[in-house]
């Protein structure tokens, strides 16, 4: 009993937190807001000058964050994490001007890179036992969180009338809610990361026991020092090594690629994808749906989630080939989004795209698990984070660059950016379940091998 009090209440704790700081019924109608009279921004200074904030941001914080969120032991960063999504919606809320919002969206981008302490954090509370189900009611409350803010949003709007202004506001307390939330957290009395990491590998290399004591008595030095540069450095060093035994694994290397090439693209489409609505949406008397939509897309892309867990498959043959074929729907369907004029056909598409998207980035997400150790899960999924924000950077760039970009063009270059990897994944999957369909010594050793032999831990 003791021990189930241990582990629900942090996670109890932290779902509520998940749901609460998800709570942003505004955040659909963000460009409208912005574009509208409160702000009257034109739709190129908010896709050119304030939106690449975020992605340019988001780069250069998200590998010190990273590297902190261990060291201060997740709780802090959480904190961190809710005073930013306060102070970023208190600013949209009452500043004026472009350069608000960009400071806006500047702090934002803190409170974005600062998720990798959501997860990290129940991992270091509780049992290694109930890592899964802590993990699926952790992702479940930000799931449910979103898209119950997208319908309160959208109801208010289309049928209470509320402006976008009030929403705001019911955004800010609901933010408010979740960072009052987070004070409760107990603290963890140990990193995760360099606890197992040093703890796993003298426990699985069959080194001495002197060698263990060496790697403890360097393991407290590492958490009594003061010096974070020190901190930074060592681990760095660690995190370098580990990944390159990591992605010498051809079976972790091509989940990984789509993994951080599809990030890219989707924060990409879902960021301009607003931008897009207001361009074609008709002119008089409407109301926009973008709350109602992205709600529908969150709960079937959810879905989609969860019946992709239950298919019973060799992903090691045909994982490939499937995401490459489903990656050309998608691509098709942001093509779609780009050639119509007709509002609903855009929504529709967008649903498509966000479903398929979802159920594709959980296929990546599970195979990549399990080739790897468990103390190599953040640092893999960190990675792949951060590659997939240097690509939306560079396609960001590339985008604000062109002189007068259309948005209909923009999104002809995220439809071609889709084919290309659909189109690469569809040629390696073609070539992997021919190959692995003519069995061979080679063939079966490396089924059999997830990582190489010397990087196990």
């Amino acid at each position: 009993m003791d021990m189930v009090r241990r582990w629900v209440g942090p996670t109890v704790v932290l779902c509520i937190y998940g749901f609460c700081s998800m709570m942003r019924p505004v955040e659909p109608f963000m460009t409208e807001f912005l574009t509208g009279s409160y702000k009257n921004f034109t739709t190129e200074q908010v896709t050119r000058r304030v939106y690449p904030v975020w992605t340019y941001s988001n780069l250069v914080l998200i590998i010190p964050v990273f590297l902190v969120t261990d060291f201060l032991r997740y709780k802090p960063v959480i904190v961190l994490q809710g005073l930013c999504n306060v102070g970023a919606f208190l600013l949209v809320l009452v500043g004026s001007g472009v350069c608000s919002a960009q400071w806006a969206f500047f702090i934002y981008s803190l409170g974005t890179a600062a998720d990798v302490g959501y997860f990290a954090y129940i991992y270091s509370v509780v049992q290694p036992s109930y890592y899964q189900r802590v993990t699926s009611y952790a992702r479940g409350a930000i799931l449910l969180g979103y898209a119950a803010s997208a319908l309160l949003g959208q109801l208010l709007v289309s049928l209470g009338g509320v402006s976008l202004y009030c929403l705001t506001v019911v955004t800010l307390i609901a933010l408010c809610m979740a960072l009052f939330t987070s004070i409760f957290l107990p603290m963890p009395k140990t990193s995760l990361f360099l606890r197992e990491t040093y703890y796993a590998r003298q426990g699985s290399s069959g080194e001495d026991t002197q060698s263990g004591s060496e790697s403890r008595d360097s393991f407290i030095w590492l958490r009594r020092s003061r010096t974070a540069a020190k901190y930074a450095g060592r681990m760095l060093r660690k995190l370098i090594l580990d990944c390159k035994d990591c992605y010498s694994s051809m079976a972790v290397l091509f989940f990984c690629i789509w993994s951080a090439t599809g990030r890219c693209g989707f924060y990409q489409v879902s960021s301009y994808v607003q931008v897009l609505w207001v361009y074609k949406q008709p002119q008089h008397n409407f109301t926009a749906y973008n709350g109602g939509v992205d709600s529908v897309a969150t709960l079937s892309g959810a879905a989609a989630s969860i019946a992709v867990g239950h298919v019973s498959l060799e992903w090691c043959v045909w994982g490939e080939l499937i995401l490459g074929g489903f990656t050309l729907l998608i691509a098709g369907a942001v093509f779609l989004m780009a050639l119509t004029n007709n509002i609903w056909l855009s929504y529709t598409c967008y649903m498509l795209f966000k479903t398929l998207y979802m159920q594709l980035i959980t296929i990546c997400t599970f195979q990549i698990a399990r080739k790897l150790t468990r103390e190599r899960y953040a640092l893999v999924f960190g990675v792949n984070s951060f590659m997939g924000t240097v690509l939306q950077s560079v396609l960001t760039s590339i985008i604000c660059s062109a002189s007068n970009p259309h948005l209909s063009h923009q999104f002809f270059v995220y439809a071609s950016y889709f084919a290309a990897i659909g189109l690469l994944f569809t040629v390696r999957g073609v070539y992997t379940a021919l190959h692995r369909n003519q069995p061979s010594p080679g063939n079966q050793a490396e089924r059999a091998t997830h990582l190489p032999q010397g990087s196990r831990l």
